[in-house]
């Protein structure tokens, strides 16, 4: 904000620079050097004058010279007068100006920015597009939503923030509050459904219908489109994950590479699906994973691997039983929540190192190395299926770059 204003004064300044010097240096400098020019060529006129009637015989000579003298004694009367009438302390009218607009130019324009401007827009976190980045915003954000919690913009800011720091379960209570206060946002519904779909770590269920109800109110909605294609995909409908991702591929803009290549990676993967199911040879699925061998580690590098440890929550250790499965499994922090590397063991391997990596894609068209971000998932299945049921337990991450070494994730969470 401090920069805000001084950059600000900058350019007052310079703008009062570019108003008063010219009005100042307009200012009458000595109209006495025209006046006595004006006056000696009148005198030359007259004397002229008088020079023509001595020659034509007119005048006397004496006459003559008297008159020179009198018209010399007047000029010189002249000019006293004038050079002492010059000196006045009297300040010129445009100096006034310069000095009243370099005034008044600065306080009108920091008034009409305090009247119609945002000045809390530069402050954190309560600027419209302001994030909490650290505790202590995050601290003022909460308590500025617990003393009105119906002010949208605020709501906004502390939910994503939530998603953003990884507190998908609380991000997803505040998006269900903005939701009744803003029912027609079609972001906000997607949103909803994004970080309800992170809590559980599956699309299916509430969040389909909170994605289904953002598509009713924007069938465009490039978001609402993207996770529905992700939630077809995770229920095996891989014709209509092919449909959303197709039109989402068709808003995109073409100089939006990145996410058109990721798009086009996900269409072919959901084809390939199709092709395999159609065939008989359907793609395994998460409880048909093993552990992978090691020799299918060893060709990968650091950067398209995230290292970490897995831990059970003292809380949740005696609802856990030790043959319980467990899964371990990277997804895209943006984009298809499938799966990109999976990693199945026993609780009774907790506490467990990890190491996922591209060897451990279901896809080889689907892998970390695609994406920018992961989101890492450790989930017990009290059933052994895949996908996440009552009873199950579960702990994440926050969104990670490839590479990153020595997560620490907790299962703390049941899954209701």
């Amino acid at each position: 904000m401090t920069l805000f204003w001084i950059i600000c004064a900058a350019l007052l300044l310079i703008a009062i620079l570019f108003v008063a010097i010219p009005l100042w240096r307009g200012t009458s400098k000595n109209n006495a050097v025209v006046r006595d020019a004006a006056n000696l060529e009148i005198l030359r006129d007259q004397i002229a004058e008088m020079d023509t009637d001595l020659k034509n015989g007119l005048l006397t000579p004496e006459l003559h010279e008297q008159g020179k003298r009198e018209l010399q004694a007047r000029l010189l009367e002249e000019v006293s007068d004038t050079s002492g009438g010059e000196v006045s302390n009297k300040p010129h009218p445009l100096k006034i100006t310069a000095i009243v607009l370099a005034v008044l130019l600065p306080l009108a324009s920091v008034g009409l920015y305090l009247k119609i401007g945002n000045p809390d827009a530069f402050q954190s976190p309560h600027g419209a597009f302001a994030m909490a980045r650290t505790q202590d915003d995050l601290k003022t954000l909460e308590e500025k939503v617990a003393k009105n919690p119906n002010d949208p913009e605020a709501l906004v800011i502390l939910a994503r923030s939530y998603v953003d720091l990884g507190r998908y379960a609380d991000g997803s209570r505040i998006y269900e509050s903005l939701v009744k206060i803003i029912p027609d946002e079609p972001i906000l519904w997607a949103d909803y459904a994004d970080a309800l779909g992170m809590t559980h770590s599956s699309l299916q269920g509430a969040p389909a219908k909170l994605l289904e109800r953002a598509l009713e109110l924007n069938p465009n909605n490039e978001k609402a489109l993207a996770l529905s294609g992700s939630a077809a995909m995770e229920r095996g409908d891989y014709s209509s994950a092919v449909r959303y991702w197709e039109k989402l591929l068709k808003l995109l803009p073409a100089e939006d590479t990145q996410n058109t290549k990721m798009i086009g990676e996900a269409i072919n993967q959901a084809r390939q699906m199709m092709a395999h199911t159609k065939g008989g040879k359907v793609a395994p699925a998460l409880d048909q994973i093993n552990e992978p061998t090691a020799a299918s580690t060893t060709q990968v590098s650091g950067k398209e691997r995230i290292t970490g440890t897995v831990t059970l929550s003292a809380a949740l250790k005696s609802k856990a039983d030790p043959n319980d499965t467990l899964f371990v499994l990277a997804r895209a922090a943006q984009g298809p929540k499938m799966p990109l590397a999976i990693l199945r063991k026993q609780v009774k391997d907790l506490p467990l190192s990890f190491d996922l990596n591209d060897s451990m894609a279901m896809d080889p068209s689907m892998k970390m190395s695609n994406f920018d971000q992961v989101v890492v998932v450790a989930r017990i299945s009290k059933s052994g299926a895949a996908m996440p049921q009552s009873g199950d337990m579960q702990g994440m991450s926050k969104p990670l770059a490839l590479g990153s070494k020595g997560i620490k994730i907790t299962i703390d969470q049941p899954i209701q």
